[in-house]
């Protein structure tokens, strides 16, 4: 049966309009060993840009797949960022490629943290679901998860030096984890609300939380590891808690303390009150920890220096010497040292304030040479500012070296328009209209405006006008920029404007109840003496209740009206006569449209559904349920009977006035759609909404068969309630603070069924091979031939699987094809093939399954033999990359020896040392004149 009737599919071109999204955060990244600070990363909904703040252009786009970003994290080299997602998936990019080759899925929601260690070789997640994964990148694979926060994971943060972490979370918990044993041995019950931040200060001697309250708080670390190291067993202090707190915090148990005493002590010293009385909502401290910044929900970011052991010393000197002369010499001493815990920071006295004052929603801070700082503030209206300040100076003042905004609009964009050429779009805003350019997808101009509701070009696309918030009509020129002229239309908001079919004149509805007609004109502008566009009221049709939108028909012959009690009007356009009156909708009709050939109307409602009515006698053909929300907007594909409806489920769908079919769903934006414009050729959409993002569509040359596409939404659906059925149990764990860390999902559980197949492929070979091993020699040979060849793909599919899917596609797999596979890795190692991924494999499925295989007699010898072969094929695995990096250093000496040349870290450490005498040197130059 051949196609009747053929539909295109449209996909996904760009994303424009977005500067950076508010779901995540911003920081600076180095790129090719460009200059320190000059590029920042930002989420730009699902990807991820790469801003030159010195240009103000995107130099690189890292491509996600559906989810939204939520966190970034450079990597300590600079080469890489790992970015995390809503789904709780973590990536992690190359800055020099923009590619991603190495992904983590451990997470169950959107991931909310993420940091390096000090070498960058482990990576620390935290996410909505509360839990807290460690992920080895080296070896491409989760470590552990820890449990025991109760609610969203705020900040993690290794410690350098130590195998520790501390986390922080909502719950108003701080949490340090032994990595070590992987479990909590302390947590600090010291704050009466979320824990927003944390910083580790002064060579990780001290931490500093933000909670929801104004006060900072600062906490003293000791490390006791050195008790333990002499005395072999540590003091514990027995009645006294840790948390010597003024407030009325609960004792820890003694067993609890005990523990805890054998790692740190950590003591409240002091607090800081901030400017703002609102939460904490970013803290964060340059790589040094030496300034810290800190702001809220407001437009002020406060910045503190931390002061080190010697400049608290000075400081408190200076007050003891003022104090002496007021006081009693012994009454001064204490006040100081009490003052002295709390003197940690000092602020500067200067504070960033944003310009214009728009909310923060994240900060970084990046120390340069030179004592300056350099500030990248990311703003909840779609925009990033610099500042740079000079740290070293008495009263540092931070001047604004960047601002980007143009790429962008500051608030939610609510009509589009297209021009008649296809080539340039119009999107209004808040307080800005920007013509874009569809093909490079850059700013030709931005201009001034009001509170924009509906848009359109007028024909020869040289003007554009405006229907805005305030009952105004304002027209601009687009080859100067300028305001031509505001026209007073409306008492009321203009919610809809259409261009007459004879291009002569426009109508416009609003909400005071009137629909108005005017023409275009030619007037002489008395301050130019040159002729330009305005427009000149004609007609107005007075209805009962408010206006929400207006379209004519192509024909000229008719003229809908969607009013506030849910019906739809059409009058007559000449008489302005009453035709019809379309009645169904159980909420206001919110937009319309008429179709090229004057037949179908469609109407889209507040009630989520969408109805197709003929003009001929308003009788409803179909009522179609079409999205989850509102609908938002409906247009007509030019010249077809297709129309494509946008939704505040975050959806557009396409839908077929004919046969009534819904055709495809346009799926990309994170949050309502607010409008949507279709090219009069109609080979490309541009979708808004209210995550900031613009959209571009392109209509593809592949046809779309509505029995794959229902097909493919049916398996779409059945592989995500797959991924979210229960978490596979490992035999043996218990509900314990440590568990492993990976995620069952689609890829793994496809990953085990590959694997099994291929297990019993080989079964049927090897029965086929005993079958016919005494029935002809040569047909022996060619059966073991191809058992081989089924065990060579065997471990070619093992290698496929993705290293941080490995263990849990392991762990799906029936124990039935466990025997089988222990027997086909035995030969695997005998053979030398993927040692070390046979030996990962190996160790994991004795971990999990070590009952029942060692209480398997036929098992034992495999075990043995097995045991046998991996110590030898790893002690010769070993020996070669002994030998070679015994050759290598061989090497190196050679051409040191040779070119007189230090290589690697050697001559950068021997360079450092260098300068540190050579500055000594001066220093005592200095000192004898």
């Amino acid at each position: 049966m051949g196609l009747t009737k053929q539909y295109l599919r449209y996909a996904a071109s760009a994303v424009f309009g977005v500067i950076g999204s508010q779901k995540a955060n911003i920081a600076y990244v180095t790129l090719r060993g460009g200059e320190k600070g000059r590029y920042v990363a930002v989420a730009a909904c699902e990807q991820v840009f790469i801003w030159d703040v010195r240009k103000g252009e995107k130099v690189l786009i890292l491509q996600g797949q559906k989810h939204e970003v939520t966190f970034l994290c450079p990597s300590p080299d600079g080469i890489h960022i790992a970015v995390g997602y809503e789904d709780g998936a973590v990536r992690i990019f190359s800055l020099l490629n923009g590619e991603s080759n190495v992904s983590f899925n451990g997470h169950k929601s959107a991931v909310s943290v993420i940091r390096y260690d000090k070498l960058g070789a482990r990576l620390v997640t935290g996410s909505k679901d509360t839990d807290v994964i460690v992920w080895d990148i080296i070896n491409e694979c989760g470590l552990y998860r820890l449990r025991g926060h109760k609610d969203v994971i705020s900040e993690a943060l290794f410690l350098k030096d130590k195998n520790l972490l501390v986390t922080s979370s909502k719950d108003s918990f701080v949490k340090w984890w032994d990595l070590d044993t992987q479990h909590c041995f302390k947590t600090m019950v010291g704050h009466r609300s979320e824990v927003w931040g944390m910083a580790l200060l002064n060579q990780e001697n001290r931490l500093l939380t933000g909670s929801a309250d104004s006060e900072l708080r600062a906490w003293d670390i000791n490390y006791l590891e050195e008790v333990r190291k002499n005395t072999g067993e540590p003091k514990v202090k027995k009645g006294k808690s840790l948390l010597d707190d003024d407030d009325d915090e609960d004792d820890e148990e003694g067993a609890d303390e005990s523990l805890e005493e054998r790692i740190l002590s950590c003591k409240k010293a002091g607090s800081i009150l901030r400017e703002a009385r609102d939460r904490v909502v970013s803290l964060t401290a340059d790589a040094k920890a030496r300034v810290i910044a800190c702001h809220g929900n407001d437009s002020v970011l406060e910045l503190f220096t931390v002061l080190s052991e010697e400049e608290v010393q000075k400081k408190m000197t200076k007050k003891l010497k003022k104090a002496k002369k007021k006081l009693a010499l012994q009454s001064t001493v204490i006040y100081l040292e009490e003052e002295r815990k709390t003197s940690i920071l000092s602020l500067f006295p200067n504070l960033v304030h944003t310009s214009p004052p728009s909310p923060l929603r994240w900060a970084e801070c990046l120390s340069c040479a030179g004592g300056e700082l350099k500030v990248a503030l990311l703003l909840q209206n779609n925009t990033i500012e610099t500042y740079s300040l000079k740290t070293s100076d008495k009263t540092p003042a931070a001047n604004k070296t960047a601002r980007l905004t143009l790429g962008g609009h500051r608030t939610d964009v609510r009509t589009l328009a297209f021009s008649s050429d296809n080539l340039a779009v119009l999107s209004a805003s808040g307080d800005t209209v920007k013509i874009w350019n569809r093909s490079t997808l850059q700013v030709i101009r931005t201009m001034a405006c009001e509170y924009a509701l509906c848009s359109l070009f007028v024909p020869g696309d040289r003007q554009i006008i405006l229907g805005t918030k305030s009952g105004k009509l304002q027209i601009f020129e687009l080859a100067s920029g300028s305001l031509l002229e505001t026209v007073d239309a409306h008492d009321g908001a203009v919610w809809s404007l259409c261009l007459a079919p004879d291009q002569r004149g426009i109508v416009t509805g609003s909400a005071d109840k009137t629909v108005r007609f005017w023409d275009f004109e030619l007037i002489k502008d008395e301050g130019t003496g040159q002729k330009r566009l305005t427009v000149k009221h004609t007609r107005t049709l007075q209805l009962e209740e408010d206006v929400l939108c207006v379209k004519f028909s192509p024909d000229h012959r008719l003229l809908a009206v969607s009013l506030l009690d849910c019906t739809v009007k059409i009058f007559y356009t000449d008489t302005l006569k009453f035709f019809l009156s379309l009645y169904g909708h159980k909420l206001p009709v919110l937009c319309l449209d008429i179709s090229h050939d004057s037949t179908i109307i469609a109407t889209g409602s507040a009630d989520r559904n969408v109805k197709i009515w003929g003009l001929d006698f308003g009788d409803c053909h179909r009522s179609m349920f079409a999205h989850d929300d509102s609908v938002m907007f409906l247009q007509f594909v030019p010249k077809t009977h297709l129309f494509y409806t946008a939704g505040k489920d975050k959806k557009i769908k396409q839908w077929d006035a004919d046969k009534f079919e819904h055709i495809q769903t346009l799926e990309g934006h994170h949050r309502e759609v607010w409008c949507l414009t279709i090219s009069p050729n109609g080979d490309h959409i541009v979708s808004s909404s209210h995550d900031k993002s613009l959209r571009l569509w392109e209509r593809t040359r592949e046809p779309i068969i509505l029995e794959e596409e229902r097909e493919m939404e049916r398996e779409a659906e059945f592989e995500e309630s797959l991924a979210k059925g229960d978490a596979p149990v490992v035999p043996g764990e218990t509900e314990g603070e440590a568990a492993p860390a990976g995620k069952k999902t689609v890829e793994t559980v496809k990953a085990a069924e590959r694997i099994m197949e291929a297990l019993e492929l080989y079964k049927e070979e090897t029965r086929k091979m005993e079958e016919h091993r005494y029935a002809c020699a040569n047909a022996g040979k060619e059966v073991e031939c191809s058992v081989h060849i089924n065990s060579l793909w065997l471990s070619l599919l093992l290698c496929a699987v993705i290293t941080s899917e490995l263990e849990v596609s392991l762990l799906v797999l029936p124990f039935p094809y466990i025997p089988e596979l222990l027997r086909l890795f035995s030969s695997y190692i005998k053979e030398g093939l993927e040692v070390e991924l046979v030996c990962r494999c190996l160790f994991f499925l004795l971990k999990i399954h070590f009952g029942q295989i060692s209480s398997n007699q036929m098992l034992l010898s495999v075990i043995d033999e097995l045991r046998t072969n991996t110590l030898s094929k790893v002690r010769e695995i070993r020996d070669v990359m002994g030998f070679n990096s015994a050759a290598l250093q061989f090497l190196q000496r050679e051409i040191e020896s040779k070119e007189d040349v230090m290589f690697f870290a050697e001559a950068t450490g021997q360079l450092k040392d260098k300068k540190k005498r050579r500055r000594k040197r001066e220093r005592a130059i200095l000192t004898i004149a």
